[in-house]
């Protein structure tokens, strides 16, 4: 299948199947949270619009949270399918912790997620609020184990090999690897970054359309100061887990940054753009900083950063891609934290709710938390390889065997099922996002809440009510 390989095919495959899900789990963990302070607020405030939103990104939260579970499952299966003999050589390790993750995490979700999506009518405040935490702990807690688990692969320690197999000996050292911290507060703020900046882009599209509401600007006064506060944090920790990555896998950062080779004692210039040629060994048409990658990368001026031809070119990854994968996420985080310090400068004088242009920005930077976790999982992923256990057990030995055939095929139909079933679920989310928030005036309506008569969150059928004509325009910002 277009001269593709078993390997690469299965290759292929994985990062398709998983390019789908990991944007549903990042969203629900942040909306998870993001309801949970919705609903902290409105019982700490009594102000029904916390309610408002909280009923209205509810619907959204479960039709995520249900694309994301079905799209994880087919993950899980692809380890026995595709990926059979890593299965079996670190199985004791891998499988352990997914379990874990099912034992804790998913079962608490599944547990207090009914009580929170219906029982708003049914049970107190208090349960009800309890509940809306836990599934959002629950969140966090399915974070942790599966970052656990992939950052072994990055980073193994805790094991002996016995028979050709791993088993694990330390499990504290097994969970909390050297890259385990670093990936884990890289991963869980981008799920919260991405959340907001979808939350924005939503405010941003219905002021755009003249819907000026208090419920539509409280949307995009949250998200932009969550932008604010927590993009520069981001980019303290990637440029922590950056120095992490040099000390355990620095042929990964030597590709990230397209560097082929050192000169004498000179330190490490940092190429801002070029294309790295894998056959000639060389970036062509770099732009380059000197000496500013070992500032970087190493906090000195006197300092080398480990260069591609350290390497033998059987252990290099593929420098083409990720130079520019990370490019690509370090891009988004950057217009992120413009776009928060820009939204608080328009504060002042009152027009972060009417400056058309700003509004366009947020608009366009909705999918700018997505774009850079997929980016960022590229480079993390293909920036590994050769190795699917790093210095442990190379991709190649990994597969199944199956046929070019066989996996040209169910490539196919899973790039089918996937666009038809997932690119209807999305249709959905954006119609609910297209309806907005629905205010709810009048001393009955207003009174409502956790123990008291009022339609529960009905997601499956939220989209059809009250939908004004006109609301069909899928091109948010055009007007």
């Amino acid at each position: 299948m277009f001269g593709l390989e078993a390997l690469d095919l299965a290759r292929v495959q994985f990062a398709f199947t998983i390019s789908f899900h990991i944007v549903f789990p990042a969203i629900t963990i942040g909306l998870a949270s993001y309801l949970a302070v919705l609903e902290g607020l409105w019982l700490k405030t009594s102000n029904t619009l916390y309610r408002d939103l909280y009923h209205f990104w509810a619907k959204i939260f479960a039709v995520n949270f249900g694309m994301g579970v079905v799209s994880g499952l087919v993950m899980a299966y692809q380890f026995g399918t595709n990926w059979s003999a890593f299965s079996d050589f670190a199985g004791a390790v891998t499988g352990p912790l997914l379990t874990y993750e099912v034992l804790t995490a998913f079962f608490l979700e599944a547990g207090f997620l009914g009580v929170m999506l219906f029982g708003w009518n049914r049970v107190g405040p208090g349960l009800h609020f309890f509940s809306t935490v836990m599934v959002a702990v629950g969140t966090l807690i399915s974070t942790f184990w599966i970052l656990a688990s992939n950052s072994w692969m990055h980073t193994p320690q805790g094991f002996e090999i016995v028979d050709g197999r791993v088993i694990p000996v330390d499990w504290f050292a097994v969970v909390f690897n050297p890259s385990f911290p670093y990936r884990l507060a890289h991963m869980a703020t981008a799920a919260f970054l991405a959340t907001a900046f979808f939350v924005g882009a939503s405010a941003a599209w219905h002021l755009l359309r003249g819907r000026d509401n208090p419920a539509i600007r409280k949307m995009l006064s949250m998200a932009l100061w969550m932008a604010l506060l927590v993009a520069p944090v981001q980019a303290v920790i990637g440029d922590l887990h950056g120095l992490n990555t040099l000390k355990y896998q620095p042929a990964k950062i030597a590709a990230i940054e397209g560097h082929w080779e050192n000169v004498g004692d000179e330190p490490t210039p940092l190429i801002l753009f070029g294309w790295p040629d894998m056959e000639r060994e060389e970036t062509r048409f770099k732009v380059e900083i000197p000496a500013l990658g070992s500032l970087i990368l190493t906090h000195s001026l006197d300092k080398q950063v480990p260069a591609l031809k350290d390497f033998p070119p059987e252990d290099r990854a593929n420098s083409t891609i990720v130079f520019w994968t990370f490019r690509v996420m370090v891009a988004m985080g950057l217009m992120m934290i413009i776009t928060g310090l820009w939204g608080t400068w328009l504060r002042r004088g009152d027009r972060l709710y009417t400056y058309r242009p700003f509004l366009r920005l947020a608009v366009w930077m909705g999918p700018s938390g997505v774009i850079a976790i997929l980016a960022g999982w590229y480079t993390t992923e293909i920036g590994r390889q050769p190795w699917v256990v790093y210095g442990l057990m190379r991709t190649a030995d990994a597969s199944s065997g199956h046929s070019a055939t066989q996996l040209g095929f169910t490539l196919a139909l899973f790039v089918v099922v996937y666009f038809a079933l997932f690119g209807a679920g999305i249709s959905y989310v954006m119609r609910l996002v297209r309806k907005g928030p629905q205010l709810q005036e009048g001393d009955e309506m207003s009174q409502g809440g956790p123990g008291t008569s009022r339609t529960p969150a009905r997601p499956l059928s939220a989209a059809d009510e009250g939908m004004e004509d006109g609301e069909t325009d899928t091109l948010p910002g055009r007007n």
